[in-house]
């Protein structure tokens, strides 16, 4: 359960902890709070995957993790895409990407169209469960916010 569970989710929240670095966020709670969110996208995605499908995992995964971002950024007062992209890092399908490359060098076509498309699946997966959470947090804002007129 720890070595299947847990330490897969403490790796994020050590890999994003390492972004949060590189993109210059500087406060330690933000931090610390940007990190979980990592932590927190693993989690979801190793709790999705008796769905059997890699793609609702990381669906999945993306919806909760942009539902963190947008709290969040309430709390902290600050935008969403500081939590939204350091914990987005550990979902990011690096080695679906490297392995297509490797494959269209190697002139293995199949491989490389097969490869290409799941990882294009992949990266759809996050695009659109970043789009439905942004989105319906628009609407709700415009909905609940009188406008100045």
């Amino acid at each position: 359960m720890i070595k299947d569970f847990f330490l897969p989710c403490l790796y994020a929240i050590l890999a994003s902890t390492g972004f949060c670095i590189i993109f210059n966020i500087r406060q330690p709670k933000r931090i610390l709070f940007a990190s979980l969110g990592g932590g927190l996208a693993w989690a979801i995605y190793l709790l999705a995957a008796p769905s059997g499908s890699d793609l609702f995992c990381y669906f999945a995964a993306t919806i909760g993790l942009s539902v963190y971002a947008e709290v969040m950024a309430r709390l902290f007062k600050c935008p969403a895409t500081e939590f939204l992209l350091v914990a987005l890092i550990p979902l990011v399908p690096g080695g679906g990407i490297y392995h297509t490359m490797e494959y269209c060098i190697q002139g293995d076509t199949a491989a490389f169209l097969e490869t290409g498309l799941h990882t294009l699946g992949i990266a759809a997966s996050l695009a659109v469960g970043i789009l439905l959470v942004s989105s319906v947090v628009r609407l709700y804002r415009m909905v609940r916010l009188p406008k100045n007129h």
